[in-house]
């Protein structure tokens, strides 16, 4: 089916959850207002439905290809990028001094969602090159940025992430790759990386490589890390191409999804050493990668959303045209569409409900960002910037994992034909299945929230938003209508389980860190669910404020519809898993190991 971008619902976030006119009100963003945001994902739209969707399934069935060191992308997808970077979107939210177009990121995350939903695999080379930008423009010298952000914003080469070895995945402290000092002042890397999204490929003149490595005598561990930029070719004084580097793509993986994304092993210095450059300080890589991690997790959880959008609309479209049995309740005589039989309602809102609630959270952490960069009274600024890092695990943890759900149920709507290649719903569970695991793990991201989000600060980061939180309740209470009153009974609920768990990651998180780790995924998802909610909350009492003036009733009455079943269904979950954290945590390690 054609993919249809759901503007609708990302205007009415950005409008009335994300407060774009307040935004358009901070430096820099002047222009950035509802009729901008409007324009921009209205064009945003149009290339990603007619362009970028349409090689979806192609990238899938005839997926990149490997041979003597070359990859060459699915056919199409060469040009697709050409038009992409052509059209100024890879640097639709990067500084307009380096090409950008400076947009605040709640309009840039809108569009990046657009761009995952018609091809997860094709989004996947942008999205890189975005934390190669937020690297350098953090780290960088003035040298580094001159020769390579302009080329990078505006699409013309493309950026990776170095991270993982063989022998090292999420424990860095293992990276072995080294830097050898030049006299020059550059630095000749050794070593491989493997899982490097689009490491190699045929779309762009030049791929800049952001590598970890070691230099001779650092410090052990992670301490002792540092970052490069490692080019393919080398950049001449001119600031042409010059010679090739010394790092090959000796083989792409074969994979369970995103087969169209390529997904190299690289080997640096085989030839005497690749040229590289160090980003900032010696021993400060790992601090200075966090910082494009940070982009792409959030930008992974965007990914979620995404493909669970995707699959919400292919599900939806099989439901209305699939006939299949009588209805229980009669309404039709003879055999009916499914879309008609209540477990399949069932699931195609949570498909929807999990969807829009992550999608709210997501513009809502966008607006924080944009705040915490660009508000001119400091205080605000750590405000949200607070509130920001409080949320990137979430976003990035509980919107993969809902995909993996909502995936999940859009080939159970299709039932046996769901489990066809052909119908295509089979392919978004695939690509979903990476989102959770790429990035940092949700075990990983639950660490993260249990460790330096919740523990390190007291539990005080948790405690602001769940009173804020609690602020919300109370506007629901006022209200009279029904949907109102069980939205806030759930989310009190859900509210009160948090903030114990927040207690119990605070007081024994010294004292008994396996049993606090062993709740921090359900955590997670509690945190998530609970913050999601929230912000379906916040959209049901806009959408009852605007039904009586006359703007669209049924994509209203449609919002308060799910914002209620999502506290029905969702949030209701919440009292549970706060008992498995604080009551269950021994059950979790009682059985000994010799007995798995």
């Amino acid at each position: 089916m054609p993919y249809r971008a759901p503007l609708k619902d990302m205007l009415f976030n950005i409008q009335h959850l994300a407060g774009i006119e307040q935004i358009a009100q901070l430096p820099g963003f002047e222009e950035a207002g509802l009729e901008t945001a409007q324009a921009v994902l209205e064009e945003c739209a149009k290339f990603n439905e007619g362009v970028v969707a349409p090689l979806n399934v192609d990238g899938d069935r005839n997926p990149s290809s490997w041979k003597d060191g070359k990859v060459t992308t699915t056919p199409g997808f060469k040009d697709a990028y050409k038009q992409y970077a052509e059209g100024g979107w890879q640097g639709l939210q990067h500084p307009q001094d380096f090409g950008g177009q400076g947009l605040p990121k709640t309009i840039g995350a809108a569009c990046g969602e657009m761009l995952n939903c018609a091809n997860l695999s094709f989004a996947l080379c942008p999205l890189l090159t975005d934390g190669a930008i937020e690297a350098l423009l953090t780290a960088g010298s003035d040298q580094l940025k001159s020769v390579y952000l302009e080329k990078l914003v505006t699409g013309a080469w493309t950026g990776t992430m170095n991270l993982t070895e063989p022998q090292a995945g999420s424990d860095l402290a293992m990276v072995r790759s080294r830097a050898e000092p030049q006299p020059d002042g550059s630095y000749k890397v050794f070593g491989t990386k493997i899982f490097i999204t689009y490491g190699e490929h045929d779309m762009a003149d030049n791929i800049v490589h952001l590598v970890l490595a070691r230099i001779p005598g650092a410090p052990e561990g992670v301490k002792g890390i540092s970052l490069f930029v490692v080019p393919k070719f080398m950049v001449d004084a001119d600031g042409t191409l010059g010679k090739r580097n010394d790092v090959h793509c000796v083989s792409i993986e074969h994979k369970l999804g995103i087969k169209a994304s390529p997904t190299a092993v690289l080997q640096y210095g085989d030839e005497g050493g690749a040229t590289g450059y160090i980003v900032g300080e010696e021993n400060r890589g790992l601090e200075y990668m966090f910082i494009m991690m940070n982009a792409a997790r959030y930008a992974v959880g965007v990914q979620g959303i995404a493909i669970a959008e995707r699959a919400y609309q292919k599900a939806v479209e099989y439901a209305r045209d699939r006939v299949q049995s009588r209805p229980v309740d009669g309404s039709v005589a003879g055999p009916a569409t499914i879309i008609h039989h209540p477990d399949v309602r069932r699931m195609l809102m949570t498909m929807r409900a999990y969807t829009e609630g992550c999608r709210a959270m997501a513009t809502v952490a966008a607006a924080a960002y944009d705040a915490s960069h660009h508000h001119p009274d400091a205080a605000v600024r750590k405000q949200n910037q607070a509130f920001y890092e409080f949320l990137v695990p979430l976003v990035k943890g509980f919107s993969t994992e809902m995909s993996m759900e909502v995936t999940s149920l859009g080939v159970q709507v299709h039932g046996g034909m769901g489990f066809i290649e052909e119908t295509g719903a089979a392919q978004y569970y695939r690509d979903a299945r990476i989102l959770t695991i790429y990035e940092g793990t949700t075990a990983i991201q639950a660490n993260d929230l249990v460790g330096r989000k919740t523990a390190r600060d007291g539990g005080q980061a948790a405690q602001a938003i769940a009173a804020q939180i609690e602020r919300t309740e109370g506007e629901l209470a006022k209200r009279d209508s029904v949907a109102a009153r069980a939205v806030a009974r759930r989310l009190t609920a859900a509210r009160k389980a948090f903030l114990d768990v927040v207690s119990f990651v605070v007081q024994q998180g010294k004292a008994s860190p396996n049993a606090v780790f062993a709740g921090s995924v359900p955590y997670l998802m509690l945190a998530g669910s609970l913050v999601a909610g929230w912000q379906m909350a916040r959209a049901l009492l806009a959408a009852e404020d605007l039904l009586p003036k006359g703007q669209d009733a049924a994509f209203l009455q449609a919002k308060i519809a799910t914002a209620r079943f999502y506290a029905d269904h969702i949030l209701a979950k919440a009292p549970g898993l706060r008992d498995s954290i604080v009551e269950g945590a021994d059950s979790v390690t009682a059985l000994p190991l010799e007995s798995f």
